[in-house]
């Protein structure tokens, strides 16, 4: 039974122009201790699908869904109460803006054990040596030390470490990880990947890769899906994706890598929204 399961989802925004719809009818499955990325341009509704799943949207967007069970749990049935005590716990998320996602006012100990302490409800003692040992984990130098830092005194890396140690503190089920390497120079965005997919493999969690980079959909997925506009335009194993892609959207996209380019200038994708269509099976909730 997948650990996620979501139908047909839908998010929409007012604004002056009247409704706007950043997600439409995106259906997707995640399996225990699966690799899902969900790959697409700026904009194509990536984030947003997993806030709406993390219930961090902001209250003027309207969510809905034909199905969203995780765990054998509805969501779409659960009080404001009982999806806080899931999120943060058994569903994690670490964000792509890792200094502007910690708050800067707290130091990066008491952010951590604060989640301990809602969650798991340990004593500051327990919450100190897990918080410790959350930092060793994700390799932070010096963790006890560092506990008392706040995040303007960690470089980016640090503090991208920080939310890993965060999101893992109470062994989540599912981690939702949204480009978190966007803001980190090349170096530290491969030691990020390899910590991730370490400790996803030790801690046998299921994990979404939220990306735009094909590269780190290679490398890091079992299965891909592909979004264009707020709409699912394909979905199908890694291999599958890269050799035999069914979506004319994501054949565009796998031509626009900058490996393909010739002479001095990059690939682009030409046309718009309407020329492309999705995969013939990218619209169902059932896997390829």
């Amino acid at each position: 039974m997948a650990l996620l399961d979501i139908r047909n989802l839908v998010v929409e925004f007012d604004t002056a122009a009247g409704p706007f719809r950043a997600v439409d009818g995106v259906s997707l499955q995640v399996d225990p201790r699966e690799v899902l990325a969900i790959v697409g341009e700026s904009g194509s509704g990536k984030s947003v699908s997993m806030l709406a799943v993390m219930g961090l949207l902001p209250w003027t967007a309207k969510v809905s869904a034909e199905r969203m069970v995780f765990d054998g749990r509805d969501m779409m049935a659960m009080s404001a109460g009982e999806r806080r005590r899931i999120i943060g716990k058994e569903i994690a998320m670490i964000f792509q803006e890792p200094i502007a996602s910690l708050n800067p006012c707290f130091t990066v100990g008491f952010q951590i054990e604060e989640v301990l302490r809602f969650h798991l409800g340990l004593d500051k003692k327990s919450r100190r040596d897990r918080a410790v040992e959350l930092l060793t984990q994700v390799g932070i130098p010096d963790p006890a030390a560092r506990l008392n830092a706040f995040p303007h005194q960690m470089s980016g890396g640090q503090c991208q470490r920080v939310m890993i140690a965060m999101a893992l503190a109470c062994n989540p089920k599912l981690l939702i990880a949204d480009e978190p390497t966007t803001a980190l120079d090349v170096t530290i965005q491969k030691q990020i990947l390899d910590l991730l997919m370490q400790l996803q493999a030790e801690h046998g969690m299921a994990l979404i890769m939220i990306t735009h980079n094909m590269g780190v959909v290679a490398e890091t997925a079992d299965r891909v899906i592909v979004q264009y506009k707020g709409r699912k335009m394909e979905e199908a194993d890694v291999l599958s994706l890269f050799e035999n892609p069914q979506s004319n959207y994501t054949r565009a996209l796998l031509s626009a890598l900058p490996e393909n380019a010739t002479g001095d200038r990059l690939p682009t994708i030409a046309g718009l929204m309407e020329d492309f269509t999705p995969a013939p099976s990218a619209g169902e909730g059932a896997r390829p």
